[in-house]
């Protein structure tokens, strides 16, 4: 048996205890085909730990996190806490992970299967051949920068900075380049050069880091002309890299092109091997609870877990095989199913998964 990788687990609110079952079921499925090996921990985080420990992320969680291979995390948030004090939010405790761990890099694939196509809302013949990624920066911009409110002539006003520097810049766009290196060696830079300056700050520090890589075709794209062209021509994309804001917007509605935001996963990176992988959607508390979520993003993440940390290339392709034939074999869970009474549950998905995994 390969060395015994530690994951730390935190299923987080809402769905995501659901869809982390069904993807713990599929990394001890390679236990039995691959020989791997995996040790799990469990630990509390946003909402619910907010409500047990008073926190979004206890210190107990930190460590756990820190002393692991990688983390596998659901979901977190819900409209219980939205109306609480910024420090007892559970999105604050995202971004102190995010920090915390060192993850300035956010990697989100968009792969639409021929089978799904379905199930966009785009034209079939416009999201032909659709395989890109976003590759976001985490830790820097108008999320992190100074806020706060002061009066002014008008009454209050509210005041969010945007700060970069070249060395947050320079370590996301060298990632982006590296990530096209491998793929079909094209990446589009995106900002807001023409209004913002951390967006011409961007630029200058993308066009001086290309130099190092003549092989790779660099496009510079507005952010609002990205947005369009996303639905326009999405297959003309391969490695998006863009700024913390804009590339939380735009991985979102790369998502909607796979016809769902249940089938996206992502991998939070830092300088490492060491990784944090989650599913692009939220905690859905409408249907928690009630075993119909779509687990694939999550069991997808597993795979880029395997792929992008541990070098397990072989269990990688076996799960998105695995995914690509059970989708093939017409099994729907309800956000990708045009007959919403053939539907079936978020356990039944992840069986199918489970079963259809081998070498």
């Amino acid at each position: 048996m390969a060395d015994v990788k530690k994951i730390a687990v935190i299923g987080g609110d809402g769905i995501g205890p659901e869809v982390v079952a069904e993807a713990i079921k599929v990394m001890k499925k390679t236990e039995e085909v691959f020989g791997y090996g995996f040790e799990f921990e469990h630990g509390l985080f946003g909402g619910i730990a907010i409500d047990e420990k008073g926190t979004p992320l206890p210190e107990e969680t930190l460590q756990m996190c820190k002393k692991s291979d990688a983390v596998l995390l659901g979901a977190v948030g819900g409209p219980k806490w939205d109306s609480n004090p910024k420090e007892l939010r559970p999105e604050t405790g995202l971004l102190g992970i995010r920090k915390a761990l060192g993850l300035f890099s956010n990697i989100r694939p968009a792969n639409v299967f021929d089978c799904l196509k379905e199930a966009s809302t785009l034209k079939p013949e416009v999201l032909e051949g659709t395989d890109l990624i976003v590759v976001r920066e985490l830790t820097g911009g108008i999320y992190f920068g100074e806020k706060f409110r002061r009066e002014g002539e008008n009454g209050q006003e509210a005041v969010d900075t945007c700060v970069y520097n070249v060395n947050e810049i320079e370590r996301i766009v060298r990632q982006a380049f590296e990530i096209a290196r491998t793929r079909s060696k094209r990446l589009a830079s995106v900002d807001k050069a023409n209004v913002l300056e951390t967006s011409r700050l961007w630029r200058e520090t993308v066009i001086r880091i290309a130099a190092d890589y003549p092989d790779v075709e660099l496009e510079h794209v507005l952010v609002d002309n990205c947005a369009m062209q996303l639905l326009r021509r999405p297959a003309s994309f391969d490695v998006i890299v863009t700024e913390n804001m804009f590339g939380d917007i735009l991985s979102d509605e790369a998502a909607m092109l796979t016809g769902s935001i249940g089938m996206l996963s992502s991998a939070s990176l830092g300088e490492g091997a060491f990784g944090l992988y989650e599913p692009v959607h939220g905690s859905a508390p409408d249907i928690a609870g009630q075993g119909i979520a779509n687990p694939i993003a999550t069991i997808l993440s597993v795979a880029l877990m395997f792929r992008l940390t541990f070098g397990y290339h072989d269990a990688a392709e076996a799960i998105e095989r695995a995914v690509k034939e059970v989708l093939d074999a017409g099994h729907r869970t309800g956000d990708i199913a045009v007959d919403k009474s053939k539907a079936i549950g978020t356990v039944a998905m992840g069986e199918l998964i489970v079963n259809a995994i081998r070498k």
